[in-house]
């Protein structure tokens, strides 16, 4: 049985970036965050005309299958029309966006993503994310060559391998369907939020009872007392039977689509033929903020593994450089030590039990002794009187050899006398 659902969407343009190329879409059943990327050079046009081309998808359906198959027919199209836009407007070539949408059919909910923005799912105290991330870092993740934790710091984790643009005219999106349950709480949103705040804050503010605006608001806070270094945008959607909260009367729109484009997406007409760009690696280098980049070919993706790897072997070679240096500074450490401790000397008890010239010092590192008899006399410590025979037990230390041997000859005179 279809149960209410209560939502909200929130976008930020961050601590650093100039303009926000992020868009989302909370509807009635049709939840979208994209990304764009492009720069100054669209990235905000490119997420603006995804949004505002897939939230015609937001209408009911007779199944999830059927939402499904419209979710991955709106993303396509929206990708064509991306395409068409930078045929009409060159100056925007090599903008592009991420898409992560779902559309909610009764207790199903139909999904479709490409790039790296996130769907996750908050279920009875856990936190799973469900979408996986169309990244270069994430492919070395699958093939078990780095770990998570060295992915969120990895100098490659923004190359994007799949978007929405002007570089492939039949992109790969994912897409499936799950099942929903009352007390649900799903969230999408940019790598603005996943790549800056961490799992178990997530779960933190997603287990909370507070309204889905509440959430967004706390997790889009988040990632500004982290720094926020991109663009956030944040859509919350819980499934509960009856709660107090948002309902979604009216659709939201935030981030970019919620303003009008500066330029019609409208065809003119031209001679040029309508083929696409060939693929090819766009690089974006805003003056501040975090870069996404789009993988373009096997040949590139062949070039950033080996560059993966170099560096790899870089990080090797440093660390066994620094493991060798300390090993050496040890050594050299103890060995000049040890010279130190040589050059001192001191009056004590032999194991034969007569007075002794001992070289080193009275300490012992371990099992291992840092003083040995280096003279030994015929003086028997047992005949002397108990006030040096106290003080020979217990060692005394001379300013060098000549002391050492004059303390020897005292006691020897003591003894005789």
């Amino acid at each position: 049985m279809a149960t209410p659902n209560r939502a909200a969407a929130v976008s930020h343009v961050g601590k650093i970036r100039s303009n926000n190329q992020d868009s989302g879409y909370a509807g009635r059943d049709l939840f979208v965050v994209a990304d764009g990327m492009g720069g100054h050079a669209g990235g905000d046009v490119a997420s603006a005309i995804a949004v505002n081309r897939i939230r015609e998808a937001d209408r009911e359906y007779a199944s999830a299958s059927e939402a499904e198959f419209a979710l991955q027919s709106a993303l396509i199209a929206a990708n064509s029309l991306l395409a068409e836009t930078v045929f009409e407007h060159p100056e925007l070539t090599g903008m592009g966006t991420t898409v992560s949408a779902m559309i909610r059919v009764g207790d199903q909910i139909a999904l479709a993503h490409i790039g790296d923005s996130r769907i996750y799912l908050y279920r009875d105290g856990e936190l799973k994310q469900v979408s996986i991330d169309h990244t270069f870092v994430q492919r070395l993740v699958d093939s078990g060559r780095i770990t998570e934790e060295e992915a969120m710091v990895h100098p490659r984790r923004s190359v994007l391998m799949r978007v929405l643009g002007d570089v492939d005219a039949s992109p790969e999106i994912d897409t499936w369907i799950l099942d929903t349950q009352p007390g649900d709480r799903w969230l999408i949103c940019s790598d603005g939020l996943s790549g800056v705040v961490k799992n178990e804050d997530l779960a933190t503010a997603l287990a909370s009872r507070d309204t889905p605006r509440q959430v967004a608001d706390k997790l889009v806070r988040q990632s500004l007392d982290a720094g926020a270094p991109d663009n956030v945008t944040v859509v919350i959607l819980d499934i509960a039977d009856v709660a107090p909260g948002e309902t979604m009367k009216d659709p939201v729109t935030v981030g970019s689509a919620a303003a009008p484009l500066s330029f019609s997406t409208e065809a003119k007409p031209t001679t040029r033929t309508g083929r696409l760009s060939s693929l090819r690696l766009h690089p974006v280098r805003p003056a501040t903020g975090p870069t996404h980049f789009e993988a373009e070919s096997e040949d590139y993706l062949d070039e950033l593994i080996e560059e993966d790897q170099r560096r790899v072997r870089r990080r090797r070679l440093t660390w066994l450089i620094g493991i060798i240096v300390v090993v050496v500074a040890i050594v050299l450490a103890v060995l000049f030590g040890y010279q130190w401790t040589q050059s001192r000397y001191f009056v004590g008890a032999s194991p034969s039990g007569n007075v002794a010239v001992f070289q080193g010092v009275q300490q012992n590192l371990g099992p291992i002794s840092l003083s040995h008899v280096y003279e030994e006399s015929d003086v028997k410590v047992s005949e002397l009187p108990t006030y040096d025979k106290q003080l020979v037990e217990q060692t005394i230390n001379a300013a060098d050899l000549a002391s050492a041997r004059m303390i020897v000859d005292q006691l020897t005179n003591v003894s005789q006398q």
